[in-house]
């Protein structure tokens, strides 16, 4: 019993009660969002769309996203967090009421990226309020946490929607809508704002964030180390730190390009595997089925994934963990019934709950405070990047190159997997670098000067 509570501990312990309503906002939200995971079948099934036409109308999802995950950071940093993700779920919940009722394919795509938009902007706000009101030494459980809410709500929305795909694609839309609107709800209710309000002073770091350096660190271009904002070779003029700040700061593009790829494979879930599945004669609730091992894996494995990955560099678990999607995926070559399908997902699945912790981390510890969501936008990017890239160019190649579409996914996830090991190191000492500039150094108190006796005496 004392073990058990230990462990708890370890895994929840010493969180705020304000990341625990945002934990239930995403968990109800992920619970009931499964119409996007079903758009594919629904264009080829309801609507007779071709599998390369169906490519392009969820790529278009992908791409409304590419747009509102910016939108979203940039909103988060200057409107605040809580607004932020209540604009985002009302116009989703309104957003999925008009996809249920729409009969053309240029109107649903349309749909679908505008959905891409509002979809995507919650997440810069989630992540950086949890990073506003957990402390730092407490991340870790929280990011993972986090990943085991969005899928154990993804595990309960595959399995509801696999049931109302086969009775009426319209109730997947309808029910996505109730449950967007839920937990709106949820944030509106007990979720504070969260911002940190900027203090008169000094600006933070900033300019130590591009560099020639090997480490990624330097000094800024004028003023004391860690001290102004970035100030301009000419005269009078100055750039404050924003948007342009994180897209240009190679260490941490470098990081997000690899998370590129592991979005790339990840999404083949949602977008391809469902028309692998089809042309080898399997029903929606066998996809559904799939899916759902995924999240049932994850629920009961990923809070046990802190201890295991803890006493390891960052870099050589998410080299591990992108191998191991890269395998799980290229065997799908190989696939032609349920059983080495739900095989497969165990594989890529245990490489999914390896990668989410240090994933989180490391976009963490990369980001100033004053940039919090704009980093964290800039890597989500690579979510909804990942989303228009996937099917646009996945079902084209699954198309024309049947099963070897899957060893060309796997082919791509091995070759991240070597640049995460060439990647780590100078990425460490990069955070490293970081945080001793971004610490006070203490002032030394001056010593007094010794009286002579004799002064004392009036």
């Amino acid at each position: 019993m004392r073990a058990l509570r230990r462990w708890l501990d370890d895994t929840a312990g010493g969180l705020p009660a304000t990341f625990w309503y945002l934990w239930a906002g995403l968990l109800i939200n992920r619970a009931g969002a499964f119409a996007m995971l079903f758009l594919s079948l629904y264009l080829t099934e309801a609507r007779g769309a071709s599998e390369a036409l169906t490519g392009t109308v969820v790529g278009a999802y992908g791409l409304g996203g590419a747009a509102g995950v910016l939108l979203g950071g940039v909103l988060a940093d200057r409107w605040g967090r809580r607004s932020t993700l209540l604009a985002a779920h009302l116009v989703t919940a309104g957003l999925m009421v008009g996809l249920a009722f729409s009969r053309h394919l240029a109107m649903i795509a349309a749909l679908a990226a505008l959905v891409g938009v509002t979809h995507s902007m919650p997440s810069p706000a989630f992540v950086a309020a949890i990073v506003d009101v957990v402390p730092e030494r407490r991340r870790s459980r929280a990011f993972n946490l986090q990943f085991w809410a969005f899928n154990l709500g993804m595990a309960v929305a595959s399995l509801l929607a696999g049931l109302l795909a086969e009775a009426s694609f319209v109730a997947l839309f309808l029910v996505d809508a109730a449950a967007t609107l839920l937990a709106a709800g949820v944030i509106a209710w007990k979720v504070p704002e969260t911002l940190p309000r900027r203090q008169a002073g000094p600006a933070p770091i900033t300019d130590t964030l591009r560099s020639d350096r090997p480490d990624g660190v330097r000094g800024p271009r004028s003023g004391p180390v860690g001290g102004r904002a970035v100030t301009s070779r000419r005269a009078g003029r100055s750039r404050q730190p924003g948007l342009h700040t994180a897209l240009t700061d190679r260490t941490f593009l470098t990081f997000v390009g690899l998370t590129f790829v592991l979005a790339v494979l990840t999404m083949q879930t949602s977008t391809i595997m469902p028309l692998a599945m089809r042309s080898d004669g399997l029903r929606p609730s066998a996809y559904g089925a799939v899916v759902a091992l995924g999240g049932v894996l994850i629920v009961l494995g990923q809070l046990f994934v802190p201890r295991l990955i803890e006493r390891h560099r960052r870099d050589r678990v998410l080299a591990v963990s992108t191998a191991l999607l890269a395998f799980g995926f290229a065997a799908l070559a190989f696939a032609d019934d349920v059983a080495v399908y739900l095989a497969a997902a165990v594989v890529w699945t245990v490489g999914q709950m390896l990668a989410a912790p240090p994933n989180a981390q490391i976009n963490a510890d990369l980001a100033p405070l004053e940039l919090r969501a704009r980093y964290q936008s800039v890597f989500y990017l690579a979510f909804p990047a990942a989303s228009f890239v996937a099917p646009t160019l996945g079902g084209v190649s699954l198309q024309y190159l049947g099963d070897r579409h899957w060893l060309i996914v796997g082919g791509l996830g091995l070759l991240a997997a070597g640049c995460h090991l060439l990647a780590g190191p100078p990425r460490e000492r990069r955070v490293a670098a970081l945080r001793q500039l971004s610490t006070p150094t203490p002032t030394p108190t001056p010593t007094p000067t010794p009286t002579p006796a004799s002064a004392s005496v009036r």
